[in-house]
């Protein structure tokens, strides 16, 4: 039975693209599960903050730019941060739990993944911010375990 049964990496993944269909944001669909002995603690996607306007193909500020370019100019909460803002809502510690995440993170969230103590990301897509030499450097000096995971096709 063991050998059919899904690996945790795979399921956990697979519900951070399952909760990035929530995503309000119209450049891009992301989405994060926070998992803490082997249990979701927190999920997040990416959109406007609660209680405000979503954004539109007018109102976007990034829709036709580079998919990192002038990204802290974006409204939107990316899922990493809204994962652990859930979690605080909520009362529930973060410490030492692993993040799911369709896309690595930007710097932004990857600093505070190391502020909350996060201990691993689990990711699936890379972008064009992983060439950034202060996001190399945050994740050498962090010693976070970074692990890109691949999906098999269903």
């Amino acid at each position: 039975m063991e050998e059919n049964r899904m690996p945790l990496d795979e399921y956990f993944m697979r519900i951070a693209l399952l909760v990035a269909k929530r995503s309000t944001c119209v450049k891009v669909k992301r989405g994060a599960v926070l998992v803490k002995d082997k249990h979701i603690i927190a999920t997040g996607y990416n959109g406007a903050p609660r209680g405000l306007p979503h954004c539109t193909r007018e109102t976007c500020l990034r829709l036709n730019v580079g998919s990192m370019v002038d990204y802290e100019n974006c409204r939107a909460v990316h899922a990493e941060m809204n994962t652990i803002i859930q979690a605080a809502v909520h009362g529930v510690s973060v410490d030492g739990a692993t993040i799911y995440t369709t896309t690595f993170p930007c710097i932004g969230c990857f600093k505070a993944l190391i502020n909350a103590g996060i201990k691993r990301v689990v990711y699936l897509k890379e972008h064009d911010a992983m060439n950034n030499k202060t996001l190399k450097e945050l994740i050498e000096q962090s010693k976070m375990q970074i692990d890109k995971i691949d999906l098999k096709e269903e």
